[in-house]
């Protein structure tokens, strides 16, 4: 037997069970079961109450069943709901008034009415009413909230998978983006000098058996995220040489913390684009990360100028805000600003609680 049904058992008999109790309760209170005939013939018409409504109510929720009343508009549910308690208790009051006439349980104010059937019919027929609409309210409002939570985890789910498929998609640019610019450079090596560019291969392939590794998890640790980087400045440091000065101020601390995958590569590509290649003699890209007020803050640092103008279409800012906000809502900062004259920082701050799931 299902849990659901096992539930529905469990109800069904905790139900009807209160109401006998209630009944036999209310008998005692006004002093009808003082004799052992009156006892007996309470206890037997309320057990036949009972179990009429037991079998009629599970045969209604059948009908309900094979209707799929529940399934329709909420109209249309309130009209089956009402119009199945209206017919269901008319068999009940029937089947209740003749098992009552024939097992002689009537008392005497019903004996009066024998001979006017359609009277005691109608009397069970609002008694029966009154229980059988409180069941169908049970049972209605018992579906409804299982349905709501239903569609509530539903909605849940494919919010989760529509973040997995839009942080994938921006993980599917960013190595694309990451390895052209690696390619470049490796292209201005070629003819210069071969030997360097057969050791930029090197440093390329060690990069990029790096990011696939991360490309499996939505975040990795900054200890692994500096590796791969350092691999990447390795390799630009052969294009640019003595222009390219890297400085790590690093918190030992931070180093086992949680990152986006490739999200520094992209912050560090981002400097030396726009900041490094743009000064004639060069300049200093630095990496700082610490703690500060419950957030881990990783900023990249490089000479050059924003002009008071930052392009937030760039596929590198773009890319950074969007994986924050997908992995960490709005608990994430991230911001480009002119830190001194001649120094552009890029920062971003992560919340120490980790992702917004």
């Amino acid at each position: 037997m299902r849990s659901g049904n096992i539930k529905y058992w469990l109800f069904q008999i905790a139900g009807w069970g209160l109401f006998a109790l209630i009944n036999i309760f209310f008998a005692y209170s006004f002093e009808q079961m003082n004799e052992p005939e009156a006892r007996r013939i309470t206890f037997t018409k309320v057990s036949i109450f009972v179990l009429l409504g037991i079998f009629f109510t599970h045969l209604m929720r059948f009908v309900i069943i094979r209707l799929n009343t529940l399934q329709k508009p909420i109209e249309k549910q309130i009209m089956h709901f009402i119009l199945l308690t209206t017919i269901f208790s008319v068999f009940c009051s029937i089947f209740y008034t003749e098992l009552c006439n024939w097992m002689h349980l009537l008392n005497s104010k019903e004996q009066k009415f024998i001979d006017k059937p359609l009277l005691l019919i109608l009397n069970g027929t609002f008694l029966f009413f009154v229980n059988i609409i409180i069941w169908n309210l049970i049972y209605f409002i018992y579906h409804y909230v299982t349905k709501s939570r239903k569609q509530q985890l539903d909605t849940l789910k494919l919010e989760a998978m529509v973040k997995e498929l839009e942080l994938q998609t921006i993980k599917a640019h960013i190595n694309p983006h990451f390895i052209f610019n690696s390619l470049n450079s490796i292209r201005a090596l070629v003819d210069e000098n071969p030997e360097r560019a057969r050791r930029a291969i090197t440093e390329l392939s060690t990069i990029l058996r790096s990011s696939m590794q991360a490309d499996k998890s939505e975040s990795a640790t900054l200890e692994k995220e500096l590796s791969i980087v350092k691999d990447y400045l390795a390799l630009e440091n052969m294009r640019f040489e003595d222009r390219l000065r890297v400085e790590y101020q690093v918190d030992d601390e931070t180093l086992g913390l949680s990152v986006p995958p490739m999200m520094l590569q992209t912050l560090v590509e981002n400097a030396i684009k726009h900041g490094i290649s743009r000064q004639i003699q060069g300049g200093v890209v630095r990496i700082v990360s610490t703690l500060k007020d419950n957030f881990h803050e990783l900023s990249v640092q490089n000479t050059g100028y924003l002009n008071g103008y930052v392009n937030k279409e760039g596929f590198g800012l773009s890319s950074t805000t969007n994986r924050l906000n997908l992995l960490y809502g709005n608990k994430a900062k991230f911001e480009i600003k002119q830190a001194a004259p001649s120094l552009v920082e890029a920062r971003v701050q992560i919340p120490l609680g980790g992702a917004d799931h």
